[in-house]
């Protein structure tokens, strides 16, 4: 019996430590692009990048503030347009599962999250572009197929974790099977259905391909979210092309506030939750 138990702890502390390894392991690459786009954009971070138009080519100064406030727009559409109708096929998929209209639609998010971005792109050129014109609008559209089954699909499995019983404890109840899917399944899952919609986020935000086909770009602010629209993404890579030093080093600058972007977003997030659960306890 001794022998069991140590075994038990023997191979608990193993796996452990494998675990623990493997998560650093992972972690070392996004350590060091960070630490890299760091050195490389911190120097021509300034308030001036975040609240002027970019400047002509070889002059100085100027910064992004086209490109954020742009970014900002599309991603935000993308997500108002995406998060409730990918949220509803999460859940439908994981509540009814076995029906043929669920097996249809996790083969169709199967399908659009494995579609390049690229694609998705020249496919909403093709679907609004062609007719409309280069737009806010258009990019937000194609954020939107790229994060609309990134949404459904981690929203279902988050959803299949939480335990049966709690669903049967609610019918028992007499309660209706949408509220025991609204108060107990939903909450029960909050963590994990949050953290999917922040992955979803951080996908869209830094997309360039899908951007060059439908909002195009925009040396200063549109009017109209039916005029072309600069955005981040698009203008770090159109100034990393350039031959000019300051642009590349503003380059550089619109990376980091895209990863400084994305880890904000997720800490911001694990704080908000950490401070939830403590107050419901």
């Amino acid at each position: 019996m001794d022998f069991a138990y140590r075994r038990r702890k023997f191979v608990n502390l193993v796996s452990l430590a494998g675990i623990f390894g493997l998560a650093v392991l992972a972690a070392v690459p996004f350590f060091v692009v960070s630490v890299f786009v760091l050195d490389k954009g911190l120097g021509a971070i300034s308030w001036d990048f975040f609240t002027q138009l970019p400047k002509g080519p070889g002059e100085e100064g100027g910064g992004m503030a086209n490109a954020i406030v742009g970014s900002a727009i599309m991603v935000g559409l993308a997500a108002v347009l995406s998060i409730p109708w990918g949220l509803a096929a999460g859940i439908f998929m994981s509540e009814y599962g076995d029906s043929r209209t669920a097996r249809c639609l996790r083969f169709t998010t199967d399908l659009l999250a494995s579609t390049p971005s690229i694609v998705v792109g020249i496919f909403v050129y093709g679907l609004i572009v062609v007719y409309t014109g280069f737009s806010a609008w258009a990019g937000a559209a194609a954020l939107t197929v790229i994060m609309l089954p990134i949404v459904a699909r981690t929203s279902e499995e988050m959803l299949k974790l939480v335990p049966d019983h709690v669903r049967e404890a609610g019918l028992a109840l007499g309660l209706p099977r949408w509220k025991v899917i609204v108060r107990l399944v939903l909450p029960a899952a909050k963590s994990g259905v949050i953290t999917g919609l922040m992955l979803a986020l951080a996908r869209v935000a830094g997309e360039t391909a899908p951007l060059l086909f439908t909002a195009l770009g925009n040396n200063y602010h549109s009017e109209s979210l039916n005029q072309p629209t600069a955005s981040l993404p698009v203008q770090v890579y159109n100034y990393a092309m350039s031959p000019f030093e300051e642009m590349q080093q503003q380059a550089w600058a619109g990376a980091l506030v895209l990863v400084l972007f994305v880890v904000v977003i997720n800490l911001s997030t694990r704080l908000l939750l950490r401070s939830k659960q403590g107050w419901s306890s």
